[in-house]
Order: C-alpha cells, then sequence, then structure tokens
C-alpha cells in the first residue's frame, strides 16, 4: 500500500484515490509492497544492490499505449436486498453465480491467476478468514489440485474446483495502482527531497492492550515528556522535525513525484548511473490521510479534462507554492524500506501485474481469485486478491494492481471500472453458508444460467 487505495472524482482511478483514500494503509498499503502489512523494521537501515530489471508484466490483458478505454457490457448481478452495512461478507449476503465455465476467461488469464492462486494458497489455508465465507480447511482440496495442475489445464482447473458466488448486490467498483518509478539519487542533491525509513521514535500502541473494548484499535505516536503525543504531521516532517530521527534511504528529484509514491506505497527509483532501487512501505506517521484530488475539486482548481493523475500533478508543477501547500493538507507521511526483488502485498507475497488486486478482507478472502465483469474491458476477467488498501473498503471493492511502466501508469491512473464481482470459493461454500442462513434475500432462481 498502498496511503490510498477511494473514489471522489469521476472517472478516473488513481485520481479517486487521491480524493477519498487513505493502504494499505491508509494510503500506501500497510506492507512493504504496493499495499502490504508494516513489517518490522531491521535494527540498521539494510543496503540492497539494485538491480537492472524492467518490472514489465506480461500484457495479458491486451493495454495499449497511448492508453485507449476499451468498453464493455458487464454481467448482470442477482437481485437482491443487501443487508444494511454488514459488517462482513458472510453478513452482506451471499447468492450463487454464474457456473465458472461460462466465464469469459482467456487462457492467459486463467494460467497467470493459476500461478498467483499456488503462491497465495498456504495463506489461504492457513489465515482466518474475517469475511465469514471460508475456513482454512475449505481451500486444501483446491490448493493440493492446483499445486499439480498443468498451466495449460488452468481454465479447467478453476471451472473444477471452484464455484462463483456474488456478494451482497455484487456491484462492483475497480480502481488501479501501480508501481511507480521516479528518478532519485543516493546523494543528496540541491532540490531533491529526502525519502526516509522509520524514525527511532515512532511508537506504534496497540490500544486493545489496555482495554478490551479497544480491542483492534491501534495508534502511532511518540513520547514527549510523560505524554504519549501525535506523531509529527507532513508539513512538520518537511521542515526538518525528524532530522536525524530516522535514517535518509536516498533522495528523490521531484518532491510532487515522491508525494505520489507516498500514495502507490512502494516504487522503484532510478538512480543517475540507471541503477534501480526498489523501495516500499515500512509505516505510517499515524496521521490521517487527506485525499487532495477531491480539495482541488472542490475548489475549482481542476478543469475539465484535469481530474486524473496526469492532470493533478500537472497542476502541481505548474503552481509550486500553492502545490506545497495542498499536499501538506495532507497530514499522513509515509515511511519506506529498501525492498529486494518484487512488490509484495499484504500477505507478503509477491504481487503481479495484471492479475494482482486489493480487496477487503473483511469480504473477501485474501488469497482468493476474484471474476471481475466491469464497463471496461482491460479490467474485466480474473484477479488474485493478493493485497489491501485504507481505502479499500466494503463488499465488491477492488483495486488492480497494473505492475510498473508507462503503460502500467497510464491505465491506473484512469481506472474507475463499474459492473459485477464474484468471488471463486471452493465447491460447496454458497449452499453451506446458506444452510446456515447467510444467504441475501434476491429474487430469480437457485442459481444463475
Amino acid at each position: 500500500m498502498r496511503d490510498f487505495r477511494g473514489g471522489g472524482l469521476a472517472g478516473l482511478g488513481l485520481a479517486l484515490l487521491l480524493s477519498a483514500c487513505v493502504g494499505g494503509v491508509e494510503p500506501p498499503r500497510s506492507g512493504p509492497g504496493p499495499i502490504g502489512r508494516p513489517a518490522d523494521r531491521p535494527s540498521e537501515p539494510v543496503r540492497v544492490h539494485p538491480s537492472r530489471d524492467t518490472g514489465a508484466s506480461p500484457n495479458i490483458r491486451g493495454i495499449q499505449m497511448p492508453a485507449r478505454i476499451v468498453g464493455a457490457v458487464p454481467m448482470l448481478a442477482a437481485p437482491v436486498v443487501p443487508a444494511i452495512e454488514p459488517l462482513n461478507a458472510a453478513a452482506a449476503g451471499v447468492v450463487p453465480g454464474p457456473a465458472v465455465a461460462t466465464l469469459p476467461i482467456d487462457d492467459g488469464q486463467a494460467q497467470a491467476a493459476l500461478a498467483a492462486f499456488v503462491t497465495s494458497c498456504p495463506s489461504l489455508m492457513r489465515r482466518n478468514d474475517s469475511s465469514g465465507l471460508t475456513r482454512g480447511t475449505d481451500w486444501q482440496p483446491a490448493c493440493t489440485a492446483a499445486a499439480s495442475t498443468d498451466r495449460r489445464d488452468a481454465r479447467a482447473f478453476f471451472a473444477q474446483w471452484l464455484e462463483t458466488a456474488q456478494i451482497g448486490d455484487g456491484k462492483a467498483f475497480a480502481t488501479g495502482y501501480y508501481e511507480p518509478e521516479i528518478a532519485g539519487s543516493l546523494d543528496r542533491r540541491d532540490g531533491y527531497a529526502p525519502i526516509y525509513g522509520r524514525p527511532n521514535d515512532l511508537i506504534d500502541v496497540d490500544l486493545g492492550a489496555f482495554s478490551t473494548a479497544l480491542k483492534g484499535k491501534k495508534v502511532r505516536g511518540r513520547v514527549d515528556g510523560s505524554n504519549l503525543v501525535p506523531y509529527y504531521d507532513r508539513t512538520a516532517i518537511e521542515q526538518g522535525a525528524i532530522s536525524g530521527r530516522a535514517p535518509i534511504l536516498a533522495w528523490a528529484r521531484d518532491p510532487v513525484e515522491l508525494f505520489f509514491l507516498q500514495i502507490q506505497g512502494s516504487g522503484r527509483l532510478r538512480l543517475p548511473d540507471g541503477e534501480i532501487l526498489r523501495i516500499g512501505y515500512a509505516t505510517q506517521n499515524g496521521r490521517d490521510y487527506t485525499g487532495i484530488g477531491a480539495l482541488m475539486k472542490s475548489r475549482g482548481l481542476l478543469q475539465p479534462g484535469q481530474t486524473s493523475m496526469q492532470g493533478i500533478v500537472a497542476w502541481l508543477h505548474a503552481h509550486p507554492a500553492d502545490g506545497q501547500a495542498i499536499m501538506r493538507e495532507n497530514k499522513s507521511f509515509v515511511f519506506f524500506r529498501e525492498l529486494e526483488g518484487a512488490p509484495l502485498g499484504a500477505l507478503g507475497l509477491p504481487v503481479t501485474g495484471q492479475v494482482s488486486a486489493a480487496a477487503d478482507v473483511k469480504f473477501v478472502p485474501l488469497g482468493a481469485p476474484v471474476f471481475l465483469s466491469l464497463d471496461r474491458q482491460d479490467a474485466s476477467g480474473l484477479w488474485i486478491a493478493q493485497d489491501t488498501g485504507g481505502a479499500i473498503k466494503g463488499s465488491n471493492r477492488f483495486d488492480t494492481f497494473w505492475g510498473a511502466g508507462a503503460a502500467a501508469e497510464a491505465t491506473a491512473g484512469g481506472m474507475a471500472g463499474r459492473g459485477t464481482a464474484y468471488l471463486l470459493l471452493p465447491i460447496g461454500t454458497v449452499a453451506r453458508l446458506n444452510a446456515q442462513g447467510n444467504g441475501a434475500r434476491y429474487g430469480g432462481p437457485t442459481t444463475q444460467p
């Protein structure tokens, strides 16, 4: 995470995130990857040898440069009367969806999804599923079969071992995120902004340790005398409040690009000699996230056609003083750590461009496949929920990961797909849940054609 990962600006994915997110984190997804869980900081910063890889993902979804949106007609969800503000997927109601074999999944998507699913299986079988849909043992037959399935039989595997389930009204909304690449240096240079690691005086507090009424609630802060106080906000940090308190991993050439990298939660730093240094989310200062896209739109600063990420960046560059003031209205500040290898998601596992997606763990078992039928052709199809995000909340809300590079940036920055979502769950799950009284009220047949 991703300090993001929300909705607010009509029609464009990352701009939407900017307008309402908090990350995964609050946006950055909580974790070392585009959106993962915060990891323990090593006692000393670890220097990772930069790599020269491109980070490009196989183009299994036909994305194009220059970016071109291809519309699609999404499948219709079963009519339901969803529960009001359900706590999790089971409470939202579960109804059967179409047979997996009838879904328009091509071989390339199925093969990439199978590889990601196999990677996620140990977590699926081990994790406590807070969605209320599955138990770890439910996934064992499918995971065992997946491990020995030839990639050429991927479509048949999903059809044989999994069934579709519609959660609540099934109405999906999907945005996009990517692994940004910005210019930087390991040495300080004029005009460059520091990229900080975790400060040594930042304290994480589990309030549940003090009161059962506060179970699950956490805060971050610092000690001032005998008091725990909020940690420094973005303005104070940028003005030097943590000088000497946090390691500087590197320097970013453009403060605006660094701001957006914090929203994404992880990214690639291209050094002057062409080497690549990957950095990922370590933690965050505990302050609430404010999406600047919504602020700029409400103040009339963004004209029609400017509400994309690219339009927001252009405005900030054209108005440096005002832009800095607006960015500082987002008091949240993300600290990074160096990464080796591919970006990681909330499971602590690598996420794959055009395959992985972020979801709310209260409504999707993390690691499960999901089929999105959207009004965007490029985002429709099979995904694996391997990440989380601070603004990715509720049923049928997803954030699709597009990898690195210009095509990924253009696609993610303009992603705002709407349609229908179906989770792929172990065979028999929907019947078991409905027998337990967890089914949604819906009109129509017991199964869709």
